[in-house]
């Protein structure tokens, strides 16, 4: 039983297959493309890829994006099944004063944080930063309830936004230092240090709320960049949505084999 994983961002489609739905399994062929290049992926890359026999995503790109998506998986028989937050799934308890209003690409990543660590130790809180176009921070207790999260600007829509709105700020992308002295380095600096901090403040909130050190997770495309600049020790790891997206479809197809 192959098994399609897709993450579908706010910049780019990444997809991986898998010999089966279950964490663990085997990578058999994995990829990303630009948005603005999916139209595309039924003609080349995937038709080289064995039929999945079952998929699994999650978008936040919008509704124009995941139809674009769905015309290029018709060259399979498999049903689009798309990932929408909920009051609980796979362990989780989503504590978000509107469940469904919950990003799923948060939802599916902090599912795979949370399996991640049990894992490998006994439970304990966690903060979950994911970096992306969008850097997001979240708090879960050691239960696995999903307390609440910070939403932040990532990098590049900084650096944007104060070149739209500040004259003479069109400068190149500069390095990250203690004590900037030219503008490149201030404003990747700036941005950089916002992020580290709004991270150790939520690392403060939580030992505080829970009386226990939180685990420090990061994953996202631009997690790399993040991680030396970080006030704790943070573990990158790269393929949490995917990690999360295994998880979800094991135990949906438990639930499946259980009913009568």
């Amino acid at each position: 039983m192959t098994f399609l994983a897709i993450d579908v961002g706010n910049t780019r489609l990444k997809w991986t297959l898998y010999d089966q739905p279950s964490p663990g399994a085997r990578v058999l062929a994995n990829g990303a493309e630009f948005l603005e290049q999916i139209d595309r992926l039924a003609e080349t890359t995937w038709t080289k890829l064995a039929e999945p026999t079952r998929m699994l995503g999650c978008i936040v790109a919008g509704q124009a994006v995941k139809h674009r998506v769905q015309e290029q998986m018709e060259l399979w028989d498999v049903e689009p099944r798309w990932v929408v937050a909920s009051e609980a799934e796979a362990g989780m308890t989503n504590g978000y004063d509107y469940p469904s209003r919950l990003g799923a690409d948060r939802w599916v990543a902090m599912i795979g944080a949370r399996h991640h660590m049990l894992r490998h130790g006994p439970a304990r809180p966690i903060i979950l930063v994911m970096v992306g176009t969008a850097v997001t921070v979240e708090a879960i207790d050691a239960e696995g309830r999903f307390l609440g999260g910070l939403i932040l600007p990532g990098h590049g829509i900084m650096l944007r936004a104060l070149e739209s709105g500040t004259a003479g700020l069109h400068v190149p992308t500069g390095d990250v230092v203690a004590f900037p002295t030219n503008t490149s380095d201030a404003l990747t600096s700036g941005g950089t240090f916002a992020i580290a901090g709004a991270c150790e403040r939520m690392f403060q909130h939580l030992g505080e709320r829970c009386g226990q050190e939180p685990l420090c997770l990061m994953t996202g495309g631009a997690g790399w960049k993040m991680l030396p600049t970080m006030t704790r020790r943070f573990e990158l790891i790269e393929s949490l949505i995917f990690d999360g997206l295994l998880v979800i479809a094991e135990q949906r197809e438990a639930l499946l084999d259980t009913r009568p």
